[in-house]
């Protein structure tokens, strides 16, 4: 396949170094510098297993997606629709656009841009960006995708370029289910700017992550989504399998960055306020990290 990673952050620096080990062709559309250090050196990929040398394309302009049978749309949550419309005009008509992303209806953000088709990913692993041109593997790496046209044949790569991945009928769900995951964790290593392992062993933090996953589960079974799987299990697994990981809002409040804490806890407070359901701990959760966002950016 040729792919184009639209947004190559931590995420998108992942798979499509993963892709590209592989053989296909990628194309990284990113930050300058982030751009400049890819083309002079390939992207580093340091994972547990290997640290890797990557060669791959790199460019700053939306227009590098021309061509691609397939587009990781990586984007922040924030960005979805500006983003879309910049690769919009470049697109090829069949290609696959496939959204990495926190949150649960960016694919249908996305969707209301494009004429081409769109479909959902479910995104779980640990990574983050060491620096420009080096992207940092801490765990995991599987992927949900929605079903499509070409859905099955991009799950084959994926799963040949050693990416674990499914397609699910319940897409939506999942989304939900990692929703659920965010809400209980990011805010929370945001403010303290501690990794998963450490956060959970403060005192308090597993009530306040009980009573943040229960509003998140009462907004969901109001919207009538179904989550799959054990949530409980879920939750207490995050801590286990990634000890070392800060979460992306943490990352992007270290960087002075604005977060996607409105399309996380955020969200809940909205929904909850449009259904009826109260959510006071995701609202505090919320409002703390929006402080502390506030206090960050010039006034």
């Amino acid at each position: 396949m040729k792919v184009a990673v639209m947004g190559a952050g931590a995420v998108g620096c992942y798979y499509g170094a993963m892709l590209a080990r592989a053989g296909h062709e990628v194309v990284l559309i990113g930050r300058p510098s982030h751009v400049e250090a890819v083309r002079a050196n390939g992207l580093r990929l340091e994972t547990k297993s290997f640290d890797e040398q990557v060669r791959l394309g790199a460019s700053t302009e939306a227009s590098a997606v021309q061509g691609a049978d397939l587009v990781l749309f990586c984007v922040k949550s924030t960005d979805s629709e500006s983003a879309a419309a910049q690769i919009k005009p470049h697109l090829s008509p069949d290609a696959l656009v496939l959204t990495l992303q926190n949150g649960v209806d960016n694919d249908e953000r996305v969707r209301s841009v494009l004429a081409n088709e769109v479909a959902a990913a479910v995104v779980y692993v640990a990574t983050e960006m060491a620096g420009p041109g080096h992207v940092k593997h801490h765990g995991r790496g599987e992927l949900v995708i929605a079903p499509s046209r070409a859905s099955e044949q991009v799950a084959q790569h994926l799963v040949a370029a050693g990416v674990p991945t499914q397609i699910s009928d319940n897409v939506r769900g999942s989304l939900w289910a990692k929703l659920v995951l965010n809400c209980a964790y990011n805010a929370l290593s945001a403010v303290s700017q501690l990794p998963y392992g450490e956060l959970v062993k403060g005192t308090g933090v597993a009530d306040v992550i009980r009573d943040v996953v229960a509003e998140c589960l009462a907004v969901a079974k109001a919207e009538g989504v179904t989550i799959p799987g054990d949530t409980d299990a879920a939750i207490r697994g995050i801590a286990q399998s990634m000890p070392s990981q800060y979460s992306s809002t943490a990352q992007d409040l270290a960087r002075g960055k604005l977060s996607e804490i409105d399309h996380l806890n955020g969200l809940v407070v909205r929904r909850g306020e449009a259904l009826g359901v109260s959510t006071p701990a995701n609202r505090v959760l919320f409002v703390m990290v929006k402080l502390l966002e506030g206090k960050q950016q010039p006034r």
